[in-house]
């Protein structure tokens, strides 16, 4: 393919998508355009593709408003006593059972419930928490008490990369079945054709380089040729010592990131150009 080819393909990729989430593609002096040739996506929730308003506002609020009850309605239920072996071994405990001992059940899901306040008062991003958090959100999204916001360009986007054979993941703290609801129930309607693979800390901490390695494996893809988005520098570090292209996510409502993090940054997936290096 000739250079004057190469570049006419490339524009057309990002015309493309900028003509169906944005209007008028915006001037040049306002995009910060980042040119990948990945084969797959990787991508944060929270800050990525979706507002950290909506994750603190609506989600966790609804989390913790519905955990005593959810507690106290499926205490005996084999998805709650995994929950609370996750919460032992977060601990750092072998069981549940030693740490709940000589309490009665309404004892124990009150001391229950007072450690996952903490963690979340804490936002430690505990396996056990994410997973009992996940279980309430799914029925939140079933009732259609909540609805999962997207950035208004996140739902093009994937059908965009979808259509060009771009492999599409999502890494995030959340659980892997709160990730499955939250994309099967968002304002743009069920997104979970598009995206092939999911992953929450069972796989690994979001900051260590080897969990990204074990992502990589998972894809059947060199990391070279991933890339991971996310609004957290630290994990785009951790990606990159695995070999991942690294990009940095700043949307409205972000922590603020010190200036030398280090990393290429878009505020949209339109300044995401495929198929070029």
């Amino acid at each position: 393919m000739s250079r004057m080819s190469h570049v006419k393909d490339e524009q057309l990729r990002t015309i493309a998508l900028h003509s169906s989430t944005q209007g008028p593609l915006h001037s040049p002096e306002r995009l910060q355009m980042f040119h990948t040739n990945a084969r797959g996506i990787l991508l944060d929730i929270e800050g990525t593709t979706s507002s950290i308003d909506f994750v603190y506002d609506v989600m966790f609020p609804f989390a913790r408003k519905g955990m005593r009850s959810y507690l106290c309605d499926h205490w005996n239920e084999p998805p709650v006593q995994q929950v609370l072996e996750l919460l032992a071994r977060d601990l750092g405990l072998e069981g549940w059972e030693p740490w709940l001992a000589g309490m009665d059940s309404h004892q124990q899901q009150e001391a229950v419930e007072k450690e996952l306040i903490r963690l979340m008062d804490a936002d430690i991003k505990a396996t056990g928490l994410k997973k009992l958090q996940g279980m309430i959100w799914k029925s939140g999204f079933e009732s259609g008490e909540m609805v999962a916001h997207l950035f208004g360009e996140v739902a093009d986007a994937f059908q965009g990369w979808h259509k060009l054979g771009i492999d599409l993941r999502i890494y995030s703290s959340g659980s892997i079945d709160a990730q499955k609801m939250f994309f099967g129930h968002s304002q743009n309607g069920n997104l979970l054709g598009l995206l092939k693979g999911f992953y929450d800390t069972t796989t690994g901490p979001k900051q260590e380089w080897t969990s990204y390695q074990k992502i990589a494996d998972d894809f059947g893809l060199p990391t070279d040729q991933i890339l991971f988005i996310s609004d957290v520098p630290a994990e785009l570090l951790a990606a990159s010592k695995a070999g991942m292209q690294a990009v940095l996510s700043l949307r409205p409502g972000n922590k603020p990131v010190p200036p030398d993090h280090g990393f290429a940054a878009i505020h949209s997936f339109c300044e995401i150009v495929t198929g070029g290096t």
